[in-house]
């Protein structure tokens, strides 16, 4: 077992059968070789920094029934908010001050916010803070829409698709949705040259260590620049309320080996980790993730967008939350940063082409 650890550090992928055998047979012996493995191809593209990101929760209308969900439309009991471009661009000045430089627009498939207003919100948070950069996770779109989105300035998408197998997707949602769909979504974001983030739950119903090891196989050949996993946590109002939590330790081992499937990808340690476990989030750090997701939304509505039960931070200030993770990733050797905090390679794209501006606008200089 602990040689296909290695065999994974040194090729960046193992046969599905590999990854099963792994998945099955973890223990916390193994756990630790893998996360001192993850830890160290972290820290070659991203040393010891983590990146924040300010998650602003705009609306938890839903126009989908997700049997997972606590914001699905089927869920009478959900109190419905939106907030209007007045509280967004509130809730981005806010968290500029706190030094985030990612704003992160999450929401249910909202009718309401046509492509027409959604346009008109990423142009003005672009104009207001052009050193942001900003990131959706508004659901599946039609290409023409992402494309304008993208046009409009936004620069990365968050689209989870759950789980790699099809036939698994359909007992987690409605007919209408389609696992072919949402992966064609990925790619049409790939396509227009979106920052791309998917993800899925770790320990959902009818998930086998066989879906898991698809999932690894999935993301290698997706290659995304973000991937956010979580462990299942039921909500009372859904089909799966009685349905057991995904662990935490499980959760944990995937983020080791996606760091090693993905060497230079963005990792969040989430908000999940952190409900089910309170160093949660820091565990996930040193499991080989390297970004974290405070809230910025007002504190009025953040018990309103509440995807399970038992989530935390929904009562904390802006300020507290990121003032307390900071503190927590200082606790374990970590720094939180002020930065966009791109993917690795976008990154070293972005330096090149301000050289290259640097370099003409030199080049005039010289000229004149």
């Amino acid at each position: 077992m602990y040689k296909l650890i290695d065999k994974l550090e040194k090729d960046h992928v193992l046969s599905k059968e590999e990854y099963k055998k792994l998945i099955s047979g973890f223990d916390s012996d193994l756990s630790g070789y893998l996360f001192e493995k993850a830890r160290n191809t972290r820290h070659r593209f991203y040393g010891k920094d983590v990146y924040i990101r300010g998650l602003i929760e705009f609306t938890n209308y839903c126009k989908n029934d997700c049997l997972y969900c606590g914001i699905r439309c089927g869920n009478k009991n959900a109190q419905r908010y939106r907030l209007t471009k007045d509280d967004i661009l509130l809730c981005c000045k806010e968290g500029y001050e706190l030094g985030f430089r990612t704003f992160v627009l999450q929401g249910g498939e909202d009718p309401y916010f046509t492509d027409e207003r959604m346009t008109d919100i990423i142009r003005t948070i672009k104009s207001d803070y052009p050193d942001c950069a900003l990131t959706l996770s508004l659901g599946e779109k039609e290409h023409e829409s992402y494309k304008a989105f993208f046009d409009a300035g936004a620069d990365r998408y968050l689209l989870r698709h759950e789980t790699a197998n099809p036939a698994h997707y359909s007992k987690l949602h409605p007919p209408e949705l389609s696992w072919q769909r949402r992966v064609n979504c990925l790619y049409d974001l790939k396509a227009i040259g979106y920052q791309v983030g998917c993800g899925f739950m770790v320990g959902s119903p009818y998930q086998t260590a066989d879906d898991l090891a698809q999932e690894l196989i999935f993301l290698k050949e997706l290659d995304p620049q973000m991937v956010g996993i979580g462990p299942f946590i039921a909500h009372h109002d859904t089909p799966f309320r009685n349905e057991k939590s995904g662990t935490m330790e499980l959760t944990l081992f995937m983020l080791g080996l996606i760091r090693l499937t993905l060497p230079d990808v963005l990792l969040p340690s989430t908000t999940a980790l952190g409900t089910i476990h309170p160093l949660g989030r820091e565990k996930g750090i040193l499991a080989g993730a390297n970004v974290v997701m405070p809230n910025l939304s007002p504190v009025s509505v953040r018990k309103k967008y509440m995807l399970y039960d038992n989530k935390i931070c929904t009562g904390d200030e802006a300020a507290e939350c990121r003032y307390c993770l900071q503190t927590r990733m200082k606790s374990i050797g970590y720094n939180v940063v002020t930065s966009r905090g791109d993917h690795f390679q976008s990154s070293k794209r972005l330096r090149s082409s301000k050289q290259s501006v640097q370099s003409i606008a030199t080049a005039e200089k010289l000229t004149d």
